[in-house]
């Protein structure tokens, strides 16, 4: 047996992940209305009443706005922060799980860590699934690398790491001064560099994949993605790979 993942699509414009394991299968995050994301399931060979049930990170429109669309439609479990449940107007009158972050809990045969991060958000996490004996971190929207999130990726098997910004790209970009500062702050969105510094810092021995996600398609290139984190997997027989907005990424084969 072994755990699976796969991306929907990642960036600014909508972002979506499935995890799967021992016959549970969820979906972490889900930007996108209710026909976009029916047919980005469909590219995976899912539909959207397979979805065991959804984690949402936090309750910004590119993560959030078609959770609730979908849960209704589907009647699937939602699983999220008290303080993401209280912040968005779509998720009033569901029936949903609510935790405060930092806390394990169980969906199906999958182990759920839920980890808080800095971000400008009401309460956001992100998280760390196991199964099988291995474990997948799927971490972003982030301005900068805390202890916690350091801990709880420590020795993961699979890896999706947000590299949203080239600091000078966005320096010399046409965001306003204001979006900018937020965009680069430390309770913004994650640079390569400092996606790099995470990859420095952790246990990476057990790593068989390795996405970059969230690339900004105004300020940063897979190319700057790439260039960044190379030196961070020097000593590791690895390939970093880039996520992209419009067809995320394949199956991934997680074994232990």
């Amino acid at each position: 047996m072994a755990l699976r993942f796969a991306s929907l699509g990642s960036g600014s414009k909508g972002n979506a992940t499935v995890v799967e394991g021992g016959g549970t299968r969820v979906l972490i995050d889900c930007g996108f209305g209710l026909r976009e994301t029916a047919a980005r399931l469909a590219r995976l060979d899912l539909l959207p009443q397979q979805i065991d049930a959804i984690l949402v990170t936090h309750e910004h429109g590119d993560h959030a706005g078609g959770v609730a669309p979908l849960a209704r439609r589907w009647n699937i479990p939602v699983h999220l922060t008290h303080g993401t449940a209280r912040s968005h107007r779509a998720f009033a009158g569901m029936a949903l799980h609510c935790f405060d972050a930092d806390v394990d809990f169980e969906i199906g045969a999958l182990r759920i860590r839920a980890f808080s991060v800095p971000h400008d958000a009401a309460q956001p996490c992100q998280y760390r699934v196991e199964c099988c004996g291995v474990g997948l971190g799927v971490v972003s929207d982030l301005g900068h690398v805390s202890a916690n999130v350091v801990h709880a990726l420590q020795g993961v098997d699979a890896l999706a790491l947000e590299c949203n910004h080239d600091p000078q790209l966005l320096a010399a970009g046409p965001y306003p001064p204001s979006l900018k500062a937020r965009v680069g702050g430390d309770w913004g969105h994650l640079a390569n560099a400092q996606a790099a510094q995470l990859l420095a810092r952790l246990d990476l021995t057990r790593l068989q994949h390795l996405w970059l996600t969230h690339l900004s398609e105004v300020n940063n290139s897979p190319a700057h993605a790439l260039d960044a984190v190379a030196p961070a997997l020097a000593d590791h027989a690895l390939q970093a790979h880039c996520a992209n907005q419009s067809q995320g990424f394949d199956w991934c084969e997680v074994v232990a």
